[in-house]
């Protein structure tokens, strides 16, 4: 059988970051005097820091000048660092310590795709570090999903073709992105929400890489 690697996106995935998230944007939002929702941040699933501000601009129908973007992205960050400062171990979502540890002892390459600039910082605190050949996050990609370019890295980094990669994403945008770089792409949730992946769990839990094989096959 020709290697496979895995490509996982971080939140959502690994674990429940999304939360603090929507708590960090909401909190600035507010500040703007903005409503922002819970269905609001579905919009933010996946995109930019960047991307995701001015998303809650047009929501509230305003415009900043970029300076002013880049001073509200620093303190929208730094809300968010001060819930990840506080992360623990056990925040890893059911399963997917043991899945990464299975698909490391089975020769499987990992790397992580994702849009966050502090999933290293994520990671180490989760103590998942080790379990990952290669980390491609935001601070080494300018394009963000759908655009396949995290993937792709992640797949150049393990020093395989993209087709021979499987991604493990629970954003639309991230499937798209998966499809576009002409991988697979396992979908973290349910069908009806992420109807183009090619296959679909609900977690790691229980799941073992010769399972996501056969599902794939």
């Amino acid at each position: 059988m020709k290697q496979v690697g895995f490509l996982f996106d971080l939140d959502g995935v690994i674990v429940d970051t999304a939360k603090y998230h929507y708590l960090a944007w909401k909190d600035l939002a507010e500040t703007l005097s903005i409503p922002f929702t819970l269905k609001d941040n579905e919009r933010l699933k996946g995109v930019s820091r960047a991307r995701s501000l001015e998303i809650i601009l047009e929501l509230g129908n305003r415009t900043m000048s970029e300076a002013e973007k880049a001073a509200y992205c620093t303190k929208k960050n730094d809300v968010y660092l001060s819930y990840i400062d506080n992360l623990r171990a056990d925040e890893v979502l059911p399963g997917a310590g043991e899945f990464l540890a299975a698909a490391k002892a089975a020769g499987i390459p990992i790397a992580l795709g994702s849009a966050s600039k502090n999933a290293p910082r994520i990671l180490d605190k989760l103590g998942l570090t080790a379990l990952f050949d290669a980390i491609i996050d935001g601070t080494v990609v300018s394009r963000a999903k759908p655009d396949p370019e995290v993937f792709l890295k992640g797949a150049e980094a393990v020093k395989l073709p993209a087709e021979c990669c499987i991604v493990f994403e629970d954003s639309v945008a991230g499937i798209e992105a998966a499809h576009r770089g002409g991988m697979k792409a396992v979908g973290v949730g349910r069908k009806e929400d992420l109807p183009e992946a090619d296959a679909w769990i609900t977690g790691f839990d229980g799941l073992t890489p010769a399972d996501i094989l056969d599902m794939l096959k």
